[in-house]
């Protein structure tokens, strides 16, 4: 079997704009394809990524046989000279052909990828509501009173689910996004945090886990100081209390905080993620399969975090096909923890891009057992987007 054809598609959401998921779709001489995203949907880098996608197309994909995973993921990492720098926009890439060539090793075996990865150790797959302070509804919201937040968390317990995500610091009380919380907090901005985590506390209960996310946005003292309302809420876990830019960064907040420390979807690979794991910093890493460096490098990260007894939530902020690709990854490691469910992937405009529409019900998962990913893109919405072919 030899690759013959690859599409990629750079996809623009005209009812969301800045939402951008990267999809590759690989075709072979025996009529087989497979479909891939990389992770950066969100924010700056997506067109870079789809363009890092094509050069590795016409210097290494065309004509190789797409069942030698291990073999290309080693020579996209030593052969583009920036794989071994490393960065988003290479590993993404990286990432997307390489869950596209697992698709096809599936379907052309008759079986799902997660049989390919060592076989189903978890069935039901518990899922979490994520991020929110976008709101848990048909359009992105951006909350700021601690009543608005609690009618989210509301909407998310109706649906099923039995755990929540917020992130209480990226509003300030005018509704103002601040990407810089590295400089300490007042005791207002304090009591305003605390009081959006009490109203979805009030609201859920005590059996329903709160996940307190960070996006990276405190330094190491801002991150220390919301440590209190962490432990006060007893949250499952603080997630990205400060950046990665520094690996000592969160071993001084995982030895100030008593609540588990979450990280990873900003680091790649094993070697990313090895001194997290040594000095014993994270206790969940959360690495993205669109960003890590595809099913062929997750599956020996989430392996390697074991050795730890760290556990594994997928980091899934993307198309549906990255949803797919994480489910197969979490029901094949007997590390998982959770799966995350964004609020984006409730919207239409993400929903619309693929044929299937994976949505847990009741707030659980179960990987399909179709062969392959069990997922095929929408060609009628998805190639009204900028694409390019390379054959």
């Amino acid at each position: 079997m030899k690759v013959t054809r690859v599409e990629i598609f750079d996809i623009h959401c005209p009812k969301r704009p800045v939402w951008n998921p990267v999809f590759v779709r690989i075709h072979t001489d025996e009529g087989i394809s497979g479909v891939g995203e990389a992770g950066l949907a969100y924010d700056l880098g997506h067109s870079a990524a789809a363009h890092m996608i094509k050069e590795f197309a016409e210097e290494m994909l065309i004509g190789f046989n797409p069942f030698q995973t291990e073999l290309l993921w080693s020579r996209m990492l030593r052969e583009s000279f920036w794989g071994l720098g490393g960065g988003p926009v290479i590993y993404s890439a990286m990432s997307a052909i390489d869950t596209a060539l697992w698709d096809i090793k599936g379907k052309a075996l008759g079986l799902p990828v997660y049989e390919l990865l060592g076989g189903r150790v978890n069935g039901d797959l518990r899922t979490y509501a994520s991020q929110l302070q976008f709101d848990w509804d048909a359009e992105v919201n951006r909350l700021n009173h601690p009543a608005e937040f609690a009618r989210a968390a509301e909407k998310a317990m109706a649906e099923g689910y039995d755990a929540v995500k917020v992130d209480p610091i990226m509003y300030d009380k005018h509704g103002v996004t601040h990407f810089d919380r590295t400089k300490l907090f007042g005791r207002e901005e304090m009591r305003l945090f605390r009081d959006r985590m009490a109203a979805i506390r009030d609201v859920v209960g005590e059996d329903v886990d709160i996940i307190f996310e960070c996006h990276s946005l405190p330094g190491a003292s801002t991150a220390i100081q919301l440590g209190e309302i962490v432990e006060e809420f007893r949250c499952m876990y603080f997630e990205e209390p400060v950046n990665y830019l520094n690996s000592a960064l969160h071993k001084r907040v995982a030895d100030k905080v008593n609540v588990p420390i979450a990280g990873g979807e900003r680091l790649y690979n094993r070697w990313g993620v090895r001194p997290y794991l040594e000095d014993q910093s994270l206790d969940v890493l959360q690495p993205d399969v669109g960003l890590c460096g595809g099913l062929t490098e997750t599956k020996k990260v989430c392996d390697y975090a074991d050795i730890y007894d760290v556990r594994i939530q997928a980091h899934v902020c993307g198309g549906p096909v990255a949803t797919m690709a994480a489910l197969h990854l979490e029901t094949a490691i007997p590390n998982f923890l959770i799966h995350e469910h964004h609020t984006y992937a409730i919207k239409d405009w993400n929903r619309e891009l693929c044929l299937q529409d994976p949505q847990p019900v009741n707030g659980q998962f179960r990987c399909p057992d179709e062969p392959g990913l069990g997922i095929e893109l929408n060609d009628e919405v998805v190639k009204r987007s900028p694409h390019m072919e390379i054959k």
